[in-house]
């Protein structure tokens, strides 16, 4: 809760801290909705006014704060509006403003995330000038505000994009696993633009579900080059991932910029609150390569669809590292929830024997690890796995854990090998 006490000039202290949130890293368009923010080197610049845009600073404690924008204010006859929560705060154009604009005092009553939402008034038609930063200062002892404080390693990108959080899987002991398979249920509204439900992921790639764009929705299954470099035309020949078979409807590809590798897609229109499951096969070779092939399918409807078969070369392993994640890969959209819940993880070995999957470990990026975005959970809910990131939530919960849900062996898959397309 935030209760804002008056305007009042923005003076120092002697025992106060000022910090500066720089909105390049730290805003993003609420209003009409998410999507592009305008940011340049001074920070936002709009023209529009019925675009609001909210900044987010995580308090680790109650305290009292003293708030002021940077930033070089419009000509006169338009200005800037700040609201946080039902207050509003109203600062008018003139010249010779100068760039450090007060706006007063707020006492916050618990920890959390504080939003501020910053509009432009009067005249649109020359822009409402340019915001650099979020100015606070407090005297509240030992106080930490978390925010994305400077571009050092691109955080200002990595930062919009919000925290990624994964699920790493208790693997049986002794076995060589052959088969992984798992479902995601993605909840209705945790969706947004952006989003990557990753179901099945591997040592050497992953195999999960996105959304594109507000009309498009994706399968995706990748592997990895055994070559390490982002740009897939350095790869060798003899290092390139070879695609063996794909999918009626799958197209298969390059990709780059995360390590390089082959690629394939889908464009399905999945939707949240339908359960769809997914299976991956690892199968080593002789001659010093992998085999990857995945399946992926609605599970009310009981099918399987082929994504696509990749060899790897220089590649000779069974199944590892099997995990889930969730991640957002749109920056503008880094302040919207997305959740998913992952169930019925199962593991089968070389024999033919299941292993079902109870326990995972839960952890998260360096945008989490650096306290740079504290929005971000996991855990157990209706008895299954769960994670969740975006929309500043305050809730969050510690990562290096680990989580277990209750063995059910009627969830065990029910699958003929003999039986799954290869085409």
């Amino acid at each position: 809760m935030w209760r804002v006490l008056g305007l009042l000039a923005f003076m120092g202290s002697a025992m106060a801290v000022e910090w500066s949130v720089p909105l390049a890293g730290n805003v993003y368009r609420s209003s009409p909705g998410p999507g592009r923010v305008a940011l340049g080197e001074e920070g936002l610049q709009w023209r529009d006014a019925g675009e609001v845009y909210s900044v987010f600073v995580h308090l680790d404690r109650p305290a009292e704060l003293k708030v002021a924008l940077e930033g070089k204010l419009p000509a006169q006859g338009s200005g800037w509006r700040v609201a946080v929560r039902d207050q509003v705060f109203e600062i008018a154009g003139k010249p010779d403003a100068g760039e450090m604009h007060e706006l007063g005092r707020v006492e916050v009553t618990q920890p959390g995330y504080l939003r501020l939402d910053l509009s432009g008034t009067g005249a649109s038609g020359a822009g409402f000038g340019q915001v650099k930063a979020l100015r606070i200062s407090s005297d509240t002892a030992d106080l930490k505000p978390s925010f994305v404080k400077s571009n050092d390693g691109n955080m200002f990108y990595w930062g919009r994009r919000g925290p990624s959080v994964h699920l790493g899987y208790d693997l049986p002991e002794g076995r060589d696993i052959e088969w992984a398979y798992s479902e995601i249920t993605v909840p209705e509204g945790q969706d947004p633009i952006g989003s990557y439900f990753m179901a099945n992921g591997f040592g050497e790639g992953y195999f999960g579900i996105q959304v594109k764009s507000p009309v498009e929705r994706w399968v995706l299954f990748s592997v990895w080059s055994p070559f390490h470099t982002d740009r897939p035309a350095e790869i060798p020949e003899a290092y390139r991932i070879v695609t063996l078979a794909t999918g009626p409807g799958v197209k298969s590809q390059n990709f780059g910029g995360e390590g390089s590798g082959g690629q394939s897609f889908l464009i399905y229109p999945w939707v949240a609150g339908k359960t769809y499951r997914f299976l991956t096969r690892v199968q080593p070779h002789d001659d010093n390569t992998t085999t990857y092939t995945s399946w992926f399918g609605d599970k009310a409807a009981d099918e399987w669809r082929l994504m696509a078969s990749f060899r790897r070369p220089r590649t000779k392993t069974h199944l590892r590292g099997f995990h889930s994640f969730l991640e957002n890969f749109a920056p503008d959209y880094g302040a919207v929830e997305r959740s998913s819940d992952h169930g019925s993880p199962w593991v089968c070995d070389t024999s033919g024997q299941w292993h079902e999957i109870t326990r995972a470990r839960f952890t998260a990026d360096g945008t989490a690890g650096g306290g740079h975005r504290l929005d971000y959970a996991g855990g157990v809910r209706g008895g299954r796995f769960f994670m969740k990131n975006g929309g500043f939530f305050s809730d969050r919960v510690p990562f290096n854990q680990s989580f277990e849900i209750p063995s059910n062996p009627a969830t065990r898959p029910l699958i003929d090998f003999a039986k799954l397309p290869m085409k």
